[in-house]
């Protein structure tokens, strides 16, 4: 007897667990029509009678069926067999009946009564593309604590919109920084679907918080700026800070890895940033900078042009040193591999550097998102480059 054709008990279940998996946060946002009529078989007089015994296992084993559901039974009278009374379908009547049956219920149950909780206090979470739906997980498997707290400071958000405090600063029942920091997204989402903050902004802008400083790690590499500033050469400070020294530098060198910026030598004049990353834009509140030359020092990767792109819309006067097509075809052997490609269409590009994005982004050299890290090239080197560079 053909098993595609009659399910078990089990084939349903296996059946519903691929379905619960595929279709319960729609079903939580209120889609499905229900019930849900699900086939369980329908043999013919020919095919029960060639294996009488898995038709016999069939029908005992729907006759010992208890799941939730309505189980529908049916009259055939067959020439042959005579009458018989078969399994024919199972409707169930809800989402919470095939959980049941996924042995999701306990799941189900929590996140429904949590998103019934949520959604009557902020409508706008089941209007907004069902934005809560999307978050089952949240809702199903995080601890009381955990849910309460979310809840508390949607509702403190809600009532204080532009509070301009710190994250620290928030009078919420067992809030840290670190609690929210690790829930970012979660919570710039709900904030902006539940209370109606529009725009593309981050937690801070959404949520009416004060954003902290960025801070910038920078070393003089002169000693006459050095002792305008007590002698210290490694400085670490916000942005506002920075720009507030009393230094007049001749030259700014912004390099990606922070190494790299530890290692490089006195030179006069000359104070370098590190590890900004895309945070470059920072840079453009630090004026002292704008009449200084510049030059950045990345990694050969997508990455490191949209970079170098980015730092050249704050300091339009940016050079780059070791970021061309000669310099990684040159290191050939030192090559790595990009995660993940950038698809920023840069904008600011000399025409050399335009030329090494777009081989790296057509792999144009033979190999999948080819990366030349800063750190591989040769020391001497690279030292040699800037030289060149600052004469």
């Amino acid at each position: 007897m053909s098993r595609n054709r009659l399910l078990l008990p089990e084939d349903l279940r296996a059946l519903l667990v691929r379905r619960f998996a595929s279709r319960h946060r729609h079903w939580l946002a209120g889609e499905g029509q229900w019930p849900w009529r699900v086939a369980i078989g329908s043999p013919t007089e020919n095919e029960v009678a060639r294996d009488p015994a898995a038709f016999r296992a069939w029908i005992a084993a729907w006759s010992e069926w208890t799941g939730p559901g309505e189980l529908r039974w049916e009259e055939r009278q067959w020439p042959r067999l005579g009458r018989q009374r078969l399994p024919a379908s199972l409707d169930l009547r809800s989402a919470a009946e095939i959980a049941a049956v996924a042995g999701q219920a306990p799941r189900w149950a929590l996140a429904a009564e949590r998103y019934e909780r949520m959604v009557d206090r902020w409508p706008s979470l089941a209007s907004e593309a069902s934005v809560l739906a999307r978050h089952f997980d949240v809702l199903a498997d995080y601890g009381d604590s955990d849910f309460e707290r979310l809840v508390a400071l949607l509702d403190w958000l809600d009532r204080h919109p532009e509070s301009n405090l710190y994250l620290r600063q928030l009078p919420v029942p067992g809030l840290d920084t670190k609690w929210v920091e690790n829930r970012k997204g979660l919570v710039t989402e709900l904030v902006r679907a539940a209370l109606g903050r529009c725009g593309d902004g981050d937690l801070y802008a959404v949520c009416g918080l004060r954003r902290p400083a960025h801070r910038l790690r920078m070393r003089l590499l002169c000693p006459q700026l050095r002792s305008r500033v007590g002698g210290v050469h490694d400085i670490e400070l916000p942005v506002d800070e920075v720009a507030r020294l009393p230094i007049a530098p001749s030259l700014a060198i912004v390099v990606e890895n922070l190494e790299t910026g530890l290692a490089l030598p006195q030179l006069a004049g000359a104070v370098a940033f590190m590890r900004l990353g895309n945070a470059v834009g920072a840079l453009r509140a630090v004026a002292w900078l704008r009449e200084a030359a510049a030059i950045y020092w990345g990694d050969v990767d997508t990455h490191g042009f949209v970079i170098l792109d980015r730092a050249r819309e704050v300091l339009p006067q940016m050079r780059s040193i070791l970021m061309d097509a000669a310099t990684l075809v040159r290191h050939r052997t030192l090559w790595s591999e990009e995660p993940v490609q950038s698809a920023i269409e840069p904008s600011r590009l000399e025409p050399h550097e335009r030329s090494a994005y777009d081989g790296l982004r057509s792999h144009a050299w033979g190999a999948h998102n080819v990366r030349l890290e800063q750190e591989r090239i040769p020391w001497d080197e690279a030292m040699q480059s800037l030289s060149r560079a600052v004469d």
